[in-house]
């Protein structure tokens, strides 16, 4: 599992600040983590069909500290914000929602909501 980030910008290419140059991106590893498909309540079930099928993601605390600080963002809320989606077998599913879970006041888990494109849901 890979989560698909924007590249950092060039300053002063002037391509890229006009919006000329085609956008580059950076594939982080997610790991350890678990997939899983998302468990969905009766009344849930018939305002997420026509959006497409809904996965969990649950990755490490700790491997999401690393890419947050090794990114340099200010928390994982951001990082998960600015992904693109998580990369899994070639399908690039989008991040609808991500919560952390705490024990003493300290992530050890993550767990993101992920969509996969509609145009794949069977």
């Amino acid at each position: 599992m890979v989560l698909r980030m924007p590249a950092q910008a060039s300053a002063g290419d002037v391509t890229e600040e006009l919006g000329l140059a085609v956008p580059e991106f950076q594939d982080m590893v997610l790991a350890p983590v678990v997939f899983r498909k998302a468990r969905q309540a009766a009344s849930a079930l018939s305002l997420t069909a026509d959006k497409g099928a809904r996965w969990e993601l649950m990755v490490s605390a700790t491997a999401v500290q690393t890419l947050v600080g090794s990114l340099g963002y200010a928390a994982a809320s951001v990082l998960f914000a600015t992904a693109f989606g998580v990369l899994i077998d070639g399908v690039l599913m989008e991040v609808v929602s991500a919560t952390e879970s705490e024990v003493a006041g300290v992530p050890y888990v993550y767990r993101l909501v992920l969509q996969a494109p509609v145009a794949l849901v069977v």
